[in-house]
């Protein structure tokens, strides 16, 4: 791990055992780009691209010859002095003036990681991480920029952050402030991204990048079902376990843009950050703003070698390190057994019987503070009723404790609704717009989080509940999109910088809630996975992914999430069937199988449950608590499948000793019934002894010949199977050639 100058300090090479950043100043003045990927020993400009006179162009006083500002490889950019490409930055100066240019003053390195001040972001111990402060200056706009790249040890990743400081004696608006411009050379390319629904989330969308600017987006007020804050550029030739990947992530919880420019010579500018679009934050002289953190990652093993890059970094330098490797609770969720008509009783009932199958959390969920039985009702008092639940959530509390497992209770705290008293006390507190009508969602409104009161009221309510210990987990949801974004206690000059006010303050209310109260385990939910997002992941140690429990949706979902997230951090349940969601019909194997290798938990009525279903779901937990701790630490893989009929998993012990592979065959068709299912990652010297059938098979066979399936005439059927290392089986030596 090296950050190396060149010997006349031009040239800058960030390098580990896998990745090379390479930047240069031309001319002392013009921070350029000039390789980024798999790890060199040193750069001497190789490659650097040669210009030619042409016309319809802008001419600039360089060292370079016939340089064209148009295809100059900026490692910043900005618009206005000939570069007409989507820009990294921009503000809009006292003078009503658009035009910045950030000139190259200096770079240093500083030790380990620094700690962003009001921003989630990941961190490392000083040995584990290196990071290079680049300042860039416009002394005539008064603006000093600070680039800053970490790279941490061994893997392909940079994290990525700036630093802005008004430096001048005017207040200048920012305006647009990307957390990563990347230039990558002319070849082609495609665009992989994650976009989806309520109850259909975490879908693959991959297509061959054109000319012109594709850009996808969040501008309702959350990262949003709709798309994640991610994206990936990769060769088309690139599978889930060979060719190069380039990928790009966002710690943020709210609007962002994210985008990919093909220019007329083939290069490709790729970007992403805060969506200009909701964003002007006003800067006066001396103050400060920090751009969210993104991540870089470069994986020249395919999408499975970009998954690992990004697992072992959320999973080990982002989310809270007390979870990280911690065994997580099987659960049980009241929401599906009995919505908003929760009662004391049903409440025991259930308990009783989560206890005898091996349970050891059970959640309360919405319907404990309602007046009345839907949700119509009382969103922003949280005052528990008593008239369903006597005693209060203490003595539910009291109740769950007794039973030997851990309580979790619900909360929507960003929500409130017309009804409640807090709104006929505070009716300024919502995000409202005077002289129109509110929004409506779900039957609510949102509280204004930029304002202090609000945040204030809301980490009393969470005290309340958490202050006497009887909490363990907390569900924290969020079932709408933000509309009619103002705040009344904002300026008519700061109307800009609401939407990202909004998110700072949610994280406000995380980060003192984390803090005073680091044993509860918190899962972050919004409408499933509308705020699945690396910014909400440093406060909470696993999301929920999706409220659609449906098995076969869910090989899609934990799919797609799995692209990014450890399956540590995301939660999957085992509903009933038909299921809520879909009305589709699946086995409990199934069902069971396709949450296995993830936080496993069940949403169900337990009274309506067979016994062979409860003796079943008792085998299950039993199994699963067996083999958590091993496969909560393991490398996940999407294994490569003979067609789009199969689904295919596999969680690899940390020394690879141990495989865990899940093929999930959507529909019985007896046209692809003969596939072979190569597995991934195993060690070849090894030979692996399958446990249920005993058979002994080599990893290098099992890798590169794969295993086959029977015929099962059945939609949605799930094989699994469970290889350990065996020592002492006998291998075939190699014949000598005769």
């Amino acid at each position: 791990m090296s950050i190396l100058f060149s010997e006349d300090q031009k040239i800058v090479h960030i390098t580990n055992a896998s990745i090379s950043y390479v930047m240069e100043v031309v001319d002392g003045k013009y921070l350029v780009h000039r390789y980024f990927g798999k790890a060199i020993r040193q750069y001497r400009g190789c490659g650097e691209p040669h210009y030619f006179k042409r016309g319809y162009n802008t001419e600039h006083r360089c060292s370079i010859p016939n340089v064209s500002f148009d295809d100059f490889p900026f490692e910043y950019p900005t618009r206005g002095h000939g570069d007409f490409r989507i820009p990294a930055f921009a503000v809009t100066q006292e003078s009503g003036i658009d035009f910045t240019e950030l000139l190259f003053k200096s770079w240093r390195v500083v030790e380990g990681k620094p700690k962003m001040s009001v921003l989630p972001a990941t961190f490392a111990e000083k040995d584990e991480a290196e990071t290079l402060e680049i300042v860039c200056e416009d002394e005539t706009a008064g603006i000093r920029v600070y680039l800053y790249y970490s790279l941490f040890k061994d893997k392909g990743i940079i994290a990525r952050h700036q630093r802005v400081e008004n430096i001048g004696s005017q207040i200048v608006k920012l305006q647009n402030i990307q957390s990563i411009s990347l230039e990558l050379p002319a070849r082609d390319y495609e665009f992989l991204s994650i976009y989806g629904t309520h109850a259909k989330e975490g879908n693959i969308n991959r297509f061959p990048v054109h000319h012109g600017i594709q850009r996808m987006e969040s501008v309702r007020g959350s990262s949003s079902p709709q798309h994640q804050p991610f994206f990936a550029l990769m060769q088309p030739q690139t599978t889930e376990n060979a060719g190069e990947v380039y990928s790009f992530h966002l710690i943020y919880s709210g609007n962002f843009l994210a985008q990919t420019e093909l220019d007329q010579f083939g290069n490709v500018r790729a970007q992403i950050g805060l969506h200009p679009d909701t964003f002007c934050w006003k800067l006066a002289p001396q103050e400060v703003f920090d751009a969210p953190e993104a991540i870089l990652n470069y994986s020249c093993q395919g999408l499975n070698g970009m998954s690992r890059n990004f697992h072992w970094l959320y999973q080990h330098h982002l989310m809270p390190s007390r979870f990280a490797d911690v065994n997580r609770p099987v659960l049980l969720n009241s929401w599906e057994a009995m919505y908003c008509d929760v009662s004391l009783e049903k409440l025991e009932e259930q308990a009783e019987l989560a206890k005898r199958l091996g349970v050891e959390l059970y959640v309360l969920d919405d319907g404990w503070f309602r007046a009345d039985n839907t949700t119509h009702t009382s969103m922003g008092d949280w005052k528990c009723n008593e008239q369903k639940l006597p005693g209060g959530v203490k003595k539910v509390a009291e109740l769950i404790h007794g039973k030997g497992m851990q309580f979790g209770l619900w909360f929507e705290p960003e929500a409130i609704c017309k009804n409640s008293e807090l709104y006929k006390k505070h009716p300024e507190w919502m995000l409202q717009v005077p002289g129109y009508a509110m929004t409506e969602g779900r039957h609510e409104y949102l509280l204004d989080l930029s304002r202090q009161e609000v945040r204030e009221y809301l980490i009393s309510v969470l005290d309340f509940y958490l202050k006497d210990g009887m909490v363990d987990y907390v569900k924290w949801d969020m079932n709408r999109p933000l509309t009619d974004v103002n705040s009344l206690a904002l300026e008519q000059d700061r109307k800009g910088e609401i939407s990202h006010r909004y998110v700072l303050g949610l994280y406000e209310v995380l980060e003192q809630i984390t803090k005073r109260y680091p044993r509860v385990l918190i899962e972050g939910c919004s409408s499933g996975g509308a705020r699945f997002d690396p910014g909400m992941l440093y406060y909470v140690a696993q999301n929920w992914a999706s409220d659609n429990t449906d098995a076969f949706d869910r090989t899609q979902i934990q799919s797609g999430f799995s692209l990014i997230y450890p399956p540590v951090a995301i939660g999957s349940h085992v509903s009933i069937t038909p299921n809520h969601q879909t009305g589709r019909k699946t086995s409990f194997n199934t069902r069971y199988q396709v949450a296995r290798q993830f936080n496993l938990g069940y949403e169900l009525d337990l009274t309506k449950c067979t016994e062979e279903e409860m003796a079943e779901i008792a085998v299950q937990i039993a199994e699963h608590k067996k083999e958590r701790s091993w496969m909560q630490k393991a490398f996940f893989y999407r294994n490569e499948v003979p067609n789009e009929n199969y689904v295919a998993w596999s969680s690899i012990s940390r020394d690879r000793e141990e495989c865990l592979v899940m093929i999930f065959q959507k529909f019985f068709n007896p046209l692809y019934s003969h596939g072979k299912f190569p597995l991934t990652a195993l060690n070849p010297e090894y030979d692996y002894r399958e446990t249920t059938s005993g058979k002994i098979y080599g990893g290098d066979e099992l890798m590169e010949i794969g295993i086959s399936v029977p015929t099962v005439k059945e939609d949605f059927h799930v094989f699994t199977f469970h290889f350990v290392r065996t020592e002492g089986s006998t291998q075939m030596k190699n014949c000598e050639s005769r």
